[in-house]
């Protein structure tokens, strides 16, 4: 429920606390007051988009915060819960900012929290109804869900869609991989030329490496050749090189060593020098001696290497890529190979969710067609005090089938269904975009929201000029509807009818007035003598004169509001 709203800076309000209490709450006021402006207000503390365009000019920023209760409201209870929202005296506060550069904000006590939240939150505790709110009733997928939402379905037809939803992405999905079969099994035929032509060539990790270098080498052979002989020479002791000078100057240094003790530390150094230099000329004389020039070893590293190049010029830039190419393609080969299986198991899937979907289906048609003659007779009970004392609702509700004539199931099942009225006696029931009257339309869509109203959670529901096109018997009906409404819900009503403003338990009324050259809106509750001068105006325009005030006296004293029933019953 709601029970207090401030608004500041938005459109002609600059600042407005509007305090609502249960029962019927009535807004009035001359056309272009601004009572449309609080309606947006109100929508937009409820999580409606609003834009830049209402804040008030010269102004940054509109506010917006509203004090709701919602002790009473188990679904509201749960989910503040769910979302570690903790109610105050049973009461959260909501508060939502809206700025010139878009950023705006929403609070849910101090949750900073995105407008769709708040919106997912408000549906629990409201139902607003817009002037043109009724025009909804023209389509027919509306008539399923008011329908559904009599019947108590919605979960089990939100649970419908999502299986929908569900079977169609794996329909889609299986369509998808049935089509790219084909190209599939040219793909397998590449990656498996692929892997062979790379099992073939056996490549070894760092074999190029490897090869480049013994190809630098036999490239420059003559060389390497030249350059060992000439070592050998110049290193070899039997040659006279520098080992058989080493080795004498060695022994000489060994003899004076045995007479100066101080050369013994030099001579062991020398000893060791002589022999390391021993094994290096070893080494390279060993090596002289296995290192062959084969021409054909030439011609086996320069076709392996070009068969390496070539393997990496269609597969990767190196050996390692080549083998990781070779390893990504027995991967895919695999998927490929196990999409029999996998189109088993999604043709499995697909004729699970089929009778799911079937099986739900069936549910929900059945409790649809259960509660449709019970919403047909809570309709009509509604309407007929409205004007329309002949009036015949139907709910039609037809199997849908497709061309085959075999039944068809959509998201939200396979019932086609349409509400059908004949307004007068004698007539024909037909389709409600038939009907031209947007009256009927209003009042058609207050009975469903009253029928709707005794089976949901909902505390408050708000009208926006439901009166629109109607008044005299139908409008004092309206007033009495609206009254026995807001017995069990908070009604927040506006209205320009002086019999449905009657029957208010808080008389609210939106003045426009100028202060400093600038246009500004203003509410005030009334008390029982400016009720009598508004009702006054709504009734005749003139809201001193004696036959209007008369007038409003008899309509207030005829239809007191509950404040007043319960003073005259305790007195």
């Amino acid at each position: 429920m709601l029970e207090e709203l401030r608004i500041e800076n938005f459109a002609l309000i600059r600042s407005m606390n509007i305090r609502f209490s249960r029962g019927l709450n009535i807004l009035t006021g001359e056309t272009g007051a601004g009572k449309s402006i609080i309606v947006g207000a109100l929508g937009a503390i409820l999580g409606d988009k609003a834009d830049s365009g209402v804040i008030r000019s010269k102004a940054d920023e509109a506010k917006i915060s509203a004090v709701l209760l919602v002790d009473h409201n188990s679904e509201a209870l749960s989910w503040l819960a769910d979302h570690d929202i903790v109610p105050e005296d049973g009461t959260v506060i909501v508060r939502r900012v809206i700025r010139r550069n878009g950023r705006g904000s929403v609070f849910l006590q101090d949750s900073q929290i995105p407008r769709a939240v708040l919106q997912e939150f408000t549906s629990m505790l409201f139902d607003m109804h817009g002037q043109h709110e009724h025009q909804s009733l023209l389509q027919a997928d509306q008539h399923r869900r008011l329908l559904d939402s009599f019947a108590g379905i919605e979960d089990q037809v939100s649970r419908l869609a999502w299986h929908f939803a569900e079977l169609t992405k794996i329909r889609k999905e299986y369509d998808s991989m049935n089509q790219a079969e084909r190209e599939q099994l040219r793909e397998l035929d590449f990656l498996n030329h692929a892997i062979n032509e790379i099992d073939a060539a056996d490549l070894k990790p760092g074999e190029e490496k490897a090869l480049e270098e013994e190809l630098e080498i036999i490239s420059q052979a003559e060389k390497i050749y030249s350059h060992l002989e000439e070592f050998s020479r110049l290193s070899s002791e039997s040659r006279g090189g520098a080992l058989a000078y080493l080795r004498k100057a060695r022994d000489e240094l060994a003899f004076l060593s045995g007479i100066i003790q101080k050369m013994e530390p030099l001579s062991a150094r020398f000893e060791s020098a002589f022999l390391e230099m021993e094994d290096i000329v070893e080494s390279v004389r060993a090596y002289n001696d296995e290192v062959q020039f084969s021409p054909g070893r030439l011609d086996e590293i320069e076709h392996r290497l070009m068969q390496i190049r070539r393997l990496e010029k269609k597969y990767g830039d190196s050996i390692d890529e080549v083998l990781q190419y070779r390893e990504d393609s027995s991967a895919k080969i695999n998927s490929i190979d196990s999409w029999q299986e996998q189109k088993e198991e999604m043709e499995q899937q697909i004729a699970d969710l089929n009778r799911k979907i079937a099986q739900i289906a069936r549910i929900v048609s059945d409790a649809r067609r259960q509660v449709a003659d019970s919403l047909k007779s809570a309709v009509e009970e509604r309407i007929r005090p409205l004007g329309m004392q002949k009036a015949v609702f139907s709910v039609h509700i037809e199997t849908k089938t497709g061309e085959n004539g075999k039944t068809v199931c959509g998201p939200t099942g396979a019932d086609q269904i349409e509400f059908l009225i004949a307004p007068n006696h004698g007539e024909p029931l037909k389709p409600l975009r038939s009907i031209a009257s947007g009256g009927e339309l209003s009042r058609l869509m207050l009975a469903i929201k009253t029928v709707l109203s005794e089976a949901d959670q909902i505390d408050s529901l708000i009208f926006d000029e439901i009166d629109t096109g109607i008044g005299g018997e139908v409008g004092l009906a309206l007033g009495e509807q609206l009254a026995l409404l807001a017995e069990r819900k908070q009604i927040l009503c506006i209205t320009h009818l002086a019999s449905v403003a009657v029957r208010a338990d808080n008389h609210i009324v939106v003045t426009k007035e100028i202060e400093a050259g600038r246009t500004i809106t203003h509410t005030r509750s009334l008390g029982d003598d400016e009720r009598v001068t508004e009702i006054a105006r709504m009734l005749s325009g003139d809201p001193v004169g004696a036959a209007s005030i008369s007038h409003a006296r008899e309509l207030i004293e005829k239809y007191p509001h509950k404040a007043e029933l319960k003073r005259s019953e305790s007195g």
